[in-house]
């Protein structure tokens, strides 16, 4: 698949290429992204130059994970997100945020904005947030993105070779009031 751009009021997600190489790595260097996100730590230049050269152009092409960085009309980067196919039919969405524009509300704009286009171009029918239990950003964004918290998996993520807990939510197209792709049929709850 060929990347695409989508806009928000406020931002601009599109794919990164190597112009983006600085700032992709000035922003990870920050404690904060490299303690929370599975991304290299100490995060070096080439790591920086492999994800945007190498691990992002080949997850579009592939349809295997979808990366967009997160920038204002200025041509700031505040932040990425990436959709990655988990099964048919559902994607799990990561994301990071610069330390300076933290706050703003801009990768609740950017992950609902990309989960509507999961919706409706890919036939998704549940986007899938996880986080490491105690990452309160990550879990403010989720929930301000309207997802629903489902609960806690045990030792679900590996996070540079320590398995951990995660937080675990869901984005369905019904929660942005779009039609699915697949019936879905929700258990009954059954009666006392």
């Amino acid at each position: 698949m060929d990347p695409v751009t989508l806009t928000t009021e406020r931002l601009l997600l599109r794919t990164v290429g190597t112009q983006d190489t600085d700032a992709v790595y000035a922003a990870a260097q920050d404690p904060d992204i490299q303690r929370w996100t599975t991304i290299p730590s100490p995060y070096l230049r080439e790591h920086a130059e492999l994800f945007v050269e190498q691990i992002a152009p080949d997850g579009w092409r592939d349809a295997s994970m979808f990366t967009f960085g997160v920038f204002l009309p200025s041509g700031e980067l505040v932040g990425m997100l990436g959709l990655t196919m988990r099964s048919l039919g559902v994607a799990e969405v990561g994301f990071w945020a610069t330390k300076e524009h933290r706050g703003n509300g801009y990768i609740t704009e950017a992950t609902l904005r990309a989960a509507h286009w999961a919706f409706t171009h890919l036939s998704v029918d549940r986007v899938e947030w996880r986080a490491e239990v105690g990452n309160a950003g990550s879990r403010a964004v989720a929930e301000r993105a309207g997802f629903t918290i489902e609960g806690v998996l045990r030792s679900a993520i590996n996070n540079k070779g320590v398995r951990r807990d995660c937080w675990v939510g869901s984005l369905l197209p019904s929660d942005l009031d779009l039609p699915s792709s697949a019936a879905y049929l929700p258990a009954r709850t059954p009666a006392p």
